[in-house]
């Protein structure tokens, strides 16, 4: 007799598991205690063992399902056997799938204390951060839950960045002594594609776990708020709610110039999904998005050109941070062309030209769009909202102008960051359910290139910081850090701005190793408003790339013991 194959109840609280993977196919022999799939429970990744051998017969659920615990996914038994299906009066698959449907196709009496439109950082936060404080919370979601960052952004570009510090650590190898026989290696670009749509599933499952698991109901399908401020799924379910958190997201923005549509002309989200590797890529933006593009595809092998009209890449950084970051991206041989105006894109022999308006042009395999991105209003419907240059207005309590609807993250286009739309979610969601009374603070709020190095940045540059006080900058390489200098990972440098009068930190910028982790440190200390003569006070550990901080808070001060002194004439 075939033997039953179930979702296991791996903890009291656990009601449902989501299939991750499965392992083995139907047909596939397995044995018993072989790991034939993969599945997630709450945020945790599980591996489930067969509990018999012999032929996996049947697979029920598929790949991305999520089951309630104790329901059969699959048979395992002889080769050939018949699986005998369960008897149960009860059950008629057909007749439930009808109900599913008629129950989508009407109205839904019970009203929700929110209701929250969209599933990304700031749409999901704000459904948990509502349900924890005893609300009944429903959230629709078009698409995969996680929004653009985990699906088609900072989680992707991550993956292919990793990639590209590998290749660079294997090349770096020989200085320290490590000596391959071979150090040719080849992209295989479609496992590198698999590996970074198997980080994303695994997190977009996990998030919908967590989702579950706080008891928030989940629709899927295109909302809209319509005039009675209810919300309507695919123009046919309508909920009803007391408060709504509008968290649309964002979608690419797009130039409109000749040529604009040529297929090779890519965005972010086109060329995270390319499976054969361009030989050649130019890229028109030089901001965040553009240029980690182009290092992760430099890393893995594409000949890249990156096209600014700005006078120099990331503006949004600090220029001393820009000009290190521009000259080490020339070195790895990424051309960058700033000050420079795009008039036309053209087809030329099934690569693309692009034209720019100083006469010289680009030609390349694929071309990526990198000018930004903005708030998606596919989600306003008919209601009309107090705009402000194309984003939804909000208040300090992420609230509209329409009473009881809040729109937190890329729709409100403050600050269009992943981690500012997390907070942004919790503060909506707080002020829905308890009332206007927390506001949302963003002065602290750190963002981060990551490139190789990373640079990161907090609070105001030296440039913004000097129209309006009298500051001291401090200033400490990388070059003189012991861990940085073992690590061969030396290049880089941390500054520090602070008000010359109370000695109160203003910015700090970082570009070198571990920069991402370091401007948290940063982050704290501008947000609990601490001095820089406070922060010397305290005792970092030796060796640590922290210590890079310590010494550039010292140098406000002209206290820095590890940076050489100048020699006064």
């Amino acid at each position: 007799m075939a033997h039953e194959i179930i979702m296991p109840k791996a903890g009291i609280d656990m009601t449902e598991g989501q299939i991750v993977k499965w392992l083995k196919k139907e047909g596939d022999s397995v044995s018993q205690g072989e790991i034939i799939l993969e599945i997630m429970t709450d945020k945790t990744s599980m591996e489930l063992e067969a509990e018999a051998s012999g032929v996996l017969l049947k697979i029920l659920r598929q790949d991305g399902e999520t089951v309630p615990v104790t329901e059969i996914i699959g048979y395992i038994g002889e080769e050939g056997e018949e699986i005998a299906p369960k008897e149960s009066a009860d059950e008629e698959p057909v007749e439930e799938e009808e109900d599913t449907t008629e129950k989508t196709m009407t109205r839904l009496e019970d009203s929700y204390n929110v209701i929250v439109i969209g599933g990304g950082p700031a749409g999901y936060v704000a459904a948990i951060r509502a349900a924890q404080h005893g609300a009944k919370v429903a959230i629709v979601e078009k698409g995969e839950f996680g929004g653009t960052c985990l699906n088609l952004g900072c989680i992707p570009t991550k993956a292919y960045l990793k990639s590209g510090e590998i290749i660079e650590g294997m090349e770096m190898a020989a200085s320290r002594g490590i000596i391959f026989e071979s150090t040719s290696y080849k992209v295989d670009m479609p496992k590198v594609l698999q590996h970074k749509n198997t980080v994303v599933k695994k997190l977009t499952s996990g998030v919908e776990a967590l989702l579950r698991s706080n008891k928030v109901d989940i629709f899927k399908g295109v909302a809209k708020i319509n005039k009675n401020k209810d919300v309507v799924v695919d123009n046919s379910t309508v909920i009803k709610g007391d408060k709504i958190i509008l968290a649309g997201g964002s979608k690419v923005s797009r130039i409109n110039i000749p040529g604009i549509d040529n297929p090779n002309v890519l965005t972010s989200d086109d060329l995270l999904a390319l499976d054969v590797l361009p030989e050649t890529l130019a890229v028109i933006g030089g901001g965040v998005i553009g240029i980690e593009m182009a290092q992760a595809f430099e890393a893995l092998g594409s000949k890249i050109t990156v096209i600014e009209m700005m006078d120099r890449i990331i503006p949004s950084v600090d220029a001393e941070a820009s000009e290190l970051l521009t000259k080490l991206l020339k070195k790895k041989g990424v051309k960058i062309m700033t000050s420079t105006k795009i008039t036309e894109i053209a087809d030329k022999k099934g690569k693309v030209e692009v034209k720019t308006e100083g006469g010289e042009s680009v030609v390349a395999d694929k071309v990526l769009i990198s000018i930004g991105r903005l708030p998606d209003m596919e989600g306003v419907g008919e209601v009309e909202f107090e705009m402000e240059r194309g984003r939804i207005k909000v208040d300090k309590y992420m609230e509209t102008s329409v009473k009881g609807v809040y729109a937190p993250g890329d729709v409100n286009a403050i600050k269009m960051l992943a981690h500012v739309a997390f907070r942004m979610g919790e503060v909506a969601a707080d002020n829905a359910v308890k009332g206007n009374k927390r506001e949302l603070k963003l002065h602290s709020a750190p963002s981060v290139v990551y490139t190789h190095p990373e640079v990161a940045m907090v609070g105001l540059t030296e440039e913004q910081a000097r129209e309006k006080y009298d500051i001291r900058v401090g200033r400490f390489d990388f070059a003189a850090n012991g861990r940085a200098m073992a690590s061969g990972d030396n290049v880089g440098f941390v500054k520090v701005i602070a008000d010359t009068k109370y000695g109160e930190i203003l910015g700090i910028h970082i570009v070198g190793p571990a920069a991402a982790e370091i401007i948290q440190q940063a982050s704290l200390l501008m947000e609990m408003e601490i001095t820089v003569d406070e922060v010397i006070k305290t005792i970092y550990g030796h060796p640590t790339y922290s210590e890079a901080l310590f010494e550039a808070c010292a140098d406000v001060l002209g206290e820095a013991v590890h940076i050489i002194k100048k020699q006064q004439k």
